[in-house]
């Protein structure tokens, strides 16, 4: 008999720290990914989004395609008219603007015409 009763009975009493060992690193691993991974890129694409919601006319951007140009025209909706060439205009995904490389001053507030003097 190589094995002790005191030592068996230490072993079996040991269950729940196996639990312990083996969810405490895995919380850790999930917490390291979070923050490590996951949330800088969901504040990245919070940034982007709001670069692209406040893109203008005037504004020189670049394409996911690589081509730079100027936004000439913002409708409504997810495009946007971008001008690469004297009289070349191309309608472009807002979502594809990388990057705004020049911004524009914004457009002065119009003075209030209805003011009574």
């Amino acid at each position: 008999m190589f094995i002790t009763p005191a030592f068996a009975n230490t072993a079996a009493a040991g269950g729940g720290d196996f639990l312990t060992s083996l969810f405490v690193p895995l919380i850790a691993m999930a917490a390291i990914f979070y923050f490590l991974i996951i949330r800088p890129q969901q504040q990245r694409a919070k940034q982007h989004q709001e670069m692209v919601n406040n893109v203008r006319r005037g504004d020189t951007v670049v394409t996911a395609g690589g081509l730079l140009g100027k936004v000439s025209k913002v409708p409504d909706g997810e495009e946007v008219e971008v001008e690469i060439a004297d009289g070349v205009k191309v309608r472009v995904l807002k979502a594809t603007l990388t990057s705004v490389r020049s911004k524009t001053q914004p457009a002065p507030t119009p003075a209030n015409s209805n003011k009574d003097d």
